[in-house]
């Protein structure tokens, strides 16, 4: 089974996990980026992104330069933003048939993962969604245990 992890990160804990899963896989990755950046503080952003969500915007993404039809599997990585996966990551998923594919989400926040899983598992129409891993932070700081981690990217492998 061939592999590949698309993400969407906006300050790097997403970027890490990624990184950290195809280390381990060896599976290749396309970093989802928008072409217009997010820019301001942190509330800003916050701010906007709420919006976003509230709205159901997708916002133009850069062309990821991968052609999905050579992957049976999918890992999905992204941050949570109120609830549910980034606004970048619903236009990806908007763009792009999964069907017949299977799917491993995972999510980092610093909160409460809300109904991002069941929004992939919906998002994702007929493909195989997997159960997704929930991976905590506070800032930068890691606090789902990396064994944690580790023993859902083994189960993937």
């Amino acid at each position: 089974m061939k592999k590949v992890i698309v993400y969407y990160s906006y300050r790097g804990n997403t970027k890490s996990i990624a990184e950290m899963i195809q280390k381990s896989t060896g599976a290749d990755i396309a970093r989802i980026e928008t072409v217009v950046p997010y820019d301001g503080d942190y509330n800003s952003v916050v701010n906007q992104g709420q919006d976003e969500v509230n709205s159901g915007y997708c916002p133009e993404i850069k062309s990821l330069n991968i052609d999905l039809s050579k992957y049976d599997e999918v890992i999905l990585g992204t941050p949570v933003w109120w609830y549910t996966f980034a606004p970048a990551m619903h236009t990806f998923l908007k763009g792009n048939d999964l069907s017949g594919k299977t799917v491993y989400p995972f999510a980092t926040n610093g909160g409460w993962i809300g109904h991002t899983f069941k929004d992939f598992a919906n998002a994702c129409g007929t493909a195989d969604v997997k159960q997704g891993m929930n991976i905590r932070f506070d800032e930068s700081v890691l606090r789902t245990p990396k064994s944690e981690i580790q023993k859902w990217i083994d189960s993937i492998k």
